[in-house]
């Protein structure tokens, strides 16, 4: 579903790259994308363009190889275990 014509800033939330807003409307989010967007950039700063890029409502970790993964995996998870945030159990299954 288009978003209307001018009402798409009413999204925007702000990524290192610059402002990014939806076009279409975002299901399943109830304003849950800026917060989310805002916090998590904020949360894994220095983790970002090192080995984590943020899409949307999700947490990307990426790695050269499983001894990276186990290294990179606990530094997020320890990260948002330090702002009390938590990741849903079927979302870390790849």
């Amino acid at each position: 579903m288009r978003i209307a014509t001018g009402d798409e800033y009413k999204t925007t939330c702000t990524t290192r790259y610059g402002l990014y807003e939806f076009l279409v409307m975002p299901f399943n989010l109830t304003n849950t994308s800026t917060t989310f967007c805002n916090l998590i950039n904020d949360v894994l700063y220095d983790f970002l363009d090192n080995f984590v890029v943020l899409y949307l409502n999700d947490i990307v970790i990426c790695n050269r190889g499983m001894k990276d993964h186990i290294i990179h995996f606990s530094k997020v998870l320890n990260r948002l275990r330090e702002y009390e945030l938590y990741v849903k159990r079927k979302k870390n299954i790849s």
